[in-house]
């Protein structure tokens, strides 16, 4: 096969998968929280900002994690759609390696698993979080910024921002749930 013919099936199948955000090259290693807690991580937690997404169209975004069981967490997002109904979904994530608690992997609807990276989190205040899927020549990633408040503070977010591009990914195009919120009239 020739290489232009890979590259085209390669975008191909991205697209057909979905893609998020694509980027040429492999995806980055980033550090990942040192001592991860599932235990003080589960509960409710609010979108503050994301890269975009296909799946993810609505506002008001939430996650609420339980733990099912030790290294299995259930995940119950939500979201508010433009026509006033709410969309649910439920799914678990599960850690990969033992050694590594912050690395986890989500699932949804007997999806194949995706990477679910806790990058940085205080756990009462702020979660960062990180996956990635190299697809040859390109990789698809998501982020998140989330928040155990609807708000998050200025710096706090810069400080998060400064996480994500240290590791090449860049948030600064995609709105916060507050502007996307604000920009429908609803706040």
């Amino acid at each position: 096969m020739k290489p232009v013919q890979v590259v085209a099936l390669t975008l191909l199948s991205v697209v057909a998968i979905g893609a998020q955000v694509l980027r040429l090259g492999k995806c980055p290693q980033p550090a990942v929280q040192a001592n991860f807690d599932a235990n003080r991580y589960i509960g409710k937690w609010y979108e503050i900002h994301k890269l975009p997404t296909s799946f993810q169209k609505g506002q008001c975004a939430t996650a609420n994690y339980t733990l099912l069981s030790p290294g299995v967490i259930e995940v119950l997002n939500t979201e508010l759609l433009d026509n006033g109904t709410v969309n649910a979904i439920v799914g678990s994530a599960k850690v990969k390696d033992p050694a590594e608690p912050a690395k986890l992997e989500v699932s949804f609807n007997n999806s194949p698993p995706g990477p679910y990276w806790v990058l940085s989190t205080d756990y009462d205040g702020h979660s960062l979080v990180y996956g990635c899927t190299d697809y040859g020549l390109f990789r698809v990633e998501l982020s998140w910024i989330l928040s155990r408040k609807p708000t998050l503070s200025k710096e706090t977010l810069e400080k998060l921002h400064a996480i994500l591009y240290s590791v090449g990914v860049s948030l600064t195009d995609a709105p916060t749930s507050a502007q996307r919120t604000v920009r429908q009239g609803t706040q």
